[in-house]
């Protein structure tokens, strides 16, 4: 992890306005196929974190941060977010 200090990125690079889609990751569940097609609505899959653990953020296969997941407020409530708790460094991950 890095101190958080990031290097200054220009304003004028066309690339910081290119949409990019990061992944949260909960979670792992590793069922018996049997087990799967048997889930039914209400069913509960068990995951591999508890509720309290780290979410990970990846963009596409890499961790990019960790995370806690919170709730936004205002007019926002309810909205699902995540507080970053730990930001790779772009050179070397996390």
């Amino acid at each position: 992890m890095d101190d958080g200090a990031k290097p200054a990125i220009p304003d004028g690079n066309p690339f910081t306005q290119v949409p990019i889609e990061v992944t949260i990751s909960v979670g792992r569940a590793r069922p018996l196929v049997r087990e799967l097609l048997r889930l039914k609505r209400d069913a509960i899959l068990p995951l591999d974190r508890k509720v309290d653990d780290l979410v990970e953020l990846y963009v596409g296969d890499r961790l990019i941060a960790r995370g806690e997941l919170t709730e936004l407020d205002g007019d926002q409530a309810g909205q699902l977010a995540v507080r970053l708790t730990e930001v790779a460094d772009l050179q070397d991950g996390l």
